[in-house]
Parts: C-alpha cells; structure tokens; sequence
C-alpha cells in the first residue's frame, strides 16, 4: 500500500499553513489521537494530540512570528513521506530571525500522520530589529 500524492500534498499544505499561520487547531488536523511528534529525536516524544496542540501554542504561537516556510524536496514511500523545508521566523524568545532547514520522517495511518520525527538545523540571521515582534531584523 502506498500514499497518493494529492493526499501527501494535502496533509503537507496543511503543516505549512498551520505553522504559517500560528494555527494550533489547524495542526492537529492533520494527526491521529494517538499521534507522537519529535520535535528532536533523542528527545522523549510529544505523545498525542491534544499535547501535540499545546506543544504548536507554546512554541510556534508563543515564541515565534513572521513564518515563512517552503517545501523544497517531498519523497513518498509506502506509508512513509519524507519531506524537507526551508523556514524562516522570528524567534521571540532569543530575539533573532532565524533560517531552519529541515527533514521530516511522517509515518502514515490512512490520511493521517500518526508519527513525525524532525531532523534539523538553524541560523540566526540578525537580530530582530526592535521591541515589537512584527519588526524583522536584518
């Protein structure tokens, strides 16, 4: 059995707009109940979907801004998608525009994610240039 690629498409859009858009509803769409998330792999993962919704308010709500993401590479195998982004933000909390490059192994359970692992790496790109979040540094 295998992912359609509209499916694929689909679930990835809605990752990208939740994140985008700060949307912890939006986020949790597009998992199973019993969904985990690691956010870093060595990590103890997030456990389900109601901890993976206070997990997007904590930190993409609460301690980011200004989100800008791009699929840049999707790989689909069986019930497995591999997908690789590039995202900048202001992260609020150390006061920097940030670049990240990610990879991430989605494992499938019909149209839903039922396991997300994150694989990446960040920058910062200057610091934000004043007291409100809006402002983006150079």
């Amino acid at each position: 059995m295998s992912l359609h690629e509209d499916t694929v498409s689909e679930v990835l859009g809605i990752y990208v707009r939740a994140w985008e858009t700060q949307d912890p509803d939006l986020i949790v769409t597009i998992f199973t109940p019993d969904a985990t998330y690691h956010e870093r792999v060595l990590g103890d993962p997030i456990p389900d979907r109601d901890a993976i919704r206070r997990y997007w308010q904590a930190k993409v709500v609460e301690a980011q801004a200004n989100i800008t993401c791009t699929i840049l590479q999707v790989y689909i195998c069986g019930l497995t998608v591999i997908a690789e982004w590039e995202a900048l933000f202001d992260d609020l909390e150390k006061g920097v525009r940030k670049r990240m490059r990610e990879i991430a192994v989605l494992e499938f359970r019909g149209n839903l994610v039922s396991s997300l692992r994150e694989y990446w790496a960040s920058e910062p790109l200057g610091q934000l240039g004043g007291p409100a979040a809006g402002h983006r540094g150079h």
